[in-house]
């Protein structure tokens, strides 16, 4: 493999994961409610932060819940956080299945019905912000809320040199990705180490198909909040037109707000796809988002 292919792969991991350095070595000093929902074949990890409205958080690729420990606390302050490891990811371990969006949002549907929770509001970063995505797509009965975070609707949203690198990622790239943060992450928590390789190999089968969900996204109607850093790996022009397909941006929204739609965008300023998932200005968006009564319906 050469040093160029390398670096293309470990910059995707970095992109879809985020810096693990910030979070990689981190535990919780907060007591939390921790257990295994038997969903779909898989024994998916979860664990609960707080009481009140519930919201499902969801990690980047690579990654695992933990990686939110820095907002945490601010996100569970008046609410109850449920944190998951996706398939294969942390401390839930894989499964004769491949990756997909679409798969995880079923396991995470039935996550919530496994919980007893008639809906939940659902935060998901990168392509954990594709699997919320899919999720109020495919079953929109479940979700109160939807709030996607530097995530794209489409596969070209993604910037090209972030493209390329998700399809080179693959089991040849196993051993020299060992050396990155996001393989110390995951030998610490995954209960067979051992299928590193299994896993770069079907995140890259899943990040390499083409996907385009304009017409699903064109369809939402949940209040939904779309999160980037102005400095992102998906395009800025794709983050307006996934606005757009929301409802929002078309026309002027009116001295009394009658002409805004339930759709809300936000770019922050001076973030990137790798600070993002663990800035305070990402939870000062969220929250009053989150807490703000539910639109009457038009």
């Amino acid at each position: 493999m050469s040093g160029r292919k390398l670096t293309s792969t470990a910059v995707a991991g970095i992109i879809l994961a985020a810096s693990c350095l910030a979070f990689a070595q981190n535990a919780m000093t907060t007591a939390v409610k921790t257990g295994y929902a038997p969903v779909n074949g898989l024994n998916l990890y979860y664990e609960m932060h707080g009481t009140g409205e519930p919201l499902i958080l969801l990690h980047g690729g690579l990654g695992a819940a933990e990686m939110f420990e820095p907002i945490l606390p601010s996100l569970s302050n008046n609410r109850q956080v449920i944190t998951v490891d996706l398939q294969g990811h942390g401390h839930t371990a894989d499964i004769a299945r491949p990756l997909s969006y679409e798969r995880m949002a079923d396991d995470i549907a039935a996550l919530i019905k496994y919980l007893g929770l008639e809906r939940a509001d659902i935060m998901g970063y990168s392509v954990g912000g594709g699997v919320a995505l899919r999720t109020a797509i495919q079953h929109p009965d479940r979700v109160r809320k939807l709030v996607v975070v530097s995530a794209a609707f489409r596969r070209d949203g993604w910037y090209p040199e972030i493209q390329a690198g998700m399809s080179q990622m693959n089991a040849g790239s196993a051993e020299q990705m060992k050396q990155t943060p996001m393989y110390q992450l995951y030998s610490r928590l995954a209960p067979k180490p051992s299928d590193w390789p299994q896993l770069l190999t079907k995140l890259g089968q899943m990040l390499g198909e083409d996907y385009d969900w304009s017409k699903d996204v064109a369809a939402i109607k949940l209040p939904t909040l779309l999160v980037f850093g102005d400095a992102d790996a998906v395009r800025t022009a794709h983050a307006v037109r996934f606005f757009e397909l929301l409802g929002g941006g078309k026309k002027d929204g009116g001295w009394d707000g009658s002409g805004m739609s339930s759709a809300r965008l936000t770019i922050l300023p001076g973030i990137t796809h790798y600070t993002i998932f663990s800035s305070q200005m990402l939870v000062s968006m969220v929250n009053p988002f989150l807490d703000a009564p539910m639109p009457r319906a038009k």
